[in-house]
């Protein structure tokens, strides 16, 4: 399916305020590549709405479209079919250097025989401003990137995470209405890239320019925007703020790509009181909450591992609860991870945080119970 818009849930990140013109606008792009002769579709009509000084995201595995979708914005790709609008303006058929856009890749393509300053003015120069203004939005850019003090310094002296910030500063001194980033972390290791997406949202904050980022980590998605663009085989499955996309997954694509997640499937048994409860058999049931579904309806649920609660008794009360077998048990510091195998085949994984005053623990081999609270199954689409 193709998304057109979704709203943010509350308790999301704050929106950026929406002025009248969304600052990026997509209607039914499509991009199609020749390819051994045969019409190969890379982007399947996509449609969506960027507010202005939005933080967005467009997030996938490698060949989902995402980065096609961004360089139809940046205008480095023509699309075959659709229109591209910036402010308002169709763009469509303007060349990349007409758009009031600026790109940073993943490579930084920073000047190596230039020194810091002289790698941010670059643009500036070109556009012939005058010294005393280069002079202060350089000096004011970088401030806002924290290199201040490390003009002189030349690419090859500095670190990853420095050198990005210099491929950021030298993007954002030229004042585009957009900066479209495509994957900017990837060169980084985990703790430095995990450092520089709490830097990357603090100057976009500062600047105050709409963001599109293109990324596959989750977690960086997740942390840095305001709203997620989440895209699968040229299409975008789900468009919609952070804990929307983890809470409630549209499809199960998105559910087993965004973290963690188990999908459970069965046969509606009957609806108690607003809740869908779903027969598992001798492993036990499942209550959705909320849910629409009829009796005799087949469906598919998804549960985070962290909403699972494992026990070695059934517990009471009105919640899912199923039993299985531990199959394995890992160590990861903050939690522990089991892997819980239903009598269906079907394996469960669970997250239990490793508390202080936590004394339910479980071995490989127990029988154990696993329950949930209703609100935290979740239905979802194909």
């Amino acid at each position: 399916m193709t998304t057109n818009q979704a709203g943010v849930g509350a308790a999301d990140a704050a929106a950026p305020v929406v002025s009248a013109v969304p600052a990026i606008e997509l209607d039914g792009v499509v991009k199609e590549y020749p390819s051994h002769g045969e019409v190969v579709q890379a982007v399947k009509g996509v449609s969506l709405t960027i507010a202005e000084g939005e933080f967005f995201s467009l997030l996938g595995p490698s060949g989902c479209g995402k980065t096609t979708t961004m360089r139809m914005i940046a205008g480095f790709e023509d699309p075959s079919r659709g229109t591209v609008k910036l402010h308002g303006k169709d763009v469509t058929d303007v060349p990349p250097n007409k758009r009031d856009v600026n790109m940073v890749f993943q490579s930084y393509a920073l000047f190596p025989h230039m020194n810091v300053w002289e790698n941010v003015a670059f643009g500036l120069r070109r556009r012939k401003t005058p010294e005393a203004e280069i002079k202060r939005r350089v000096g004011e850019m970088l401030e806002i990137v924290d290199l201040t003090g490390k003009e002189k310094r030349r690419p090859r002296e500095m670190s990853g995470g420095q050198q990005q910030r210099v491929a950021l500063a030298r993007a954002l001194v030229n004042r585009p209405r957009a900066l479209l980033l495509d994957e900017p972390l990837g060169a980084l290791d985990l703790k430095l890239r995990q450092a520089m997406q709490t830097e990357l949202k603090r100057i976009q904050r500062e600047v105050g320019i709409t963001f599109v980022y293109v990324t596959h980590d989750q977690s960086e998605a997740l942390t840095m925007s305001d709203r997620i663009a989440v895209m699968n085989h040229g299409l975008v499955e789900q468009l919609a703020g952070p804990r929307e996309i983890y809470e409630r997954p549209a499809t199960a694509f998105v559910a087993g790509f965004i973290g963690t997640s188990n999908l459970l499937s069965g046969q509606v048994e009957r609806v108690d009181d607003g809740f869908a409860v779903l027969d598992l058999g001798e492993c036990g049931q499942v209550l959705v909450a909320g849910a629409p579904q009829k009796a005799g309806e087949r469906i598919e649920v998804t549960v985070r591992p962290e909403k699972i609660t494992i026990s070695t008794d059934r517990p009471n009360g009105r919640a899912s609860a199923i039993c299985g077998q531990v199959t394995d048990v890992a160590y990861l510091g903050t939690y522990n991870s089991y892997a819980v195998s239903l009598s269906t085949g079907v394996e469960v994984t669970v997250f239990q945080q490793n508390a202080l005053d936590s004394s339910t623990t479980a071995e490989r081999g127990d029988s154990v119970w696993l329950s949930w609270q209703p609100q935290h199954s979740y239905a979802i689409g194909s």
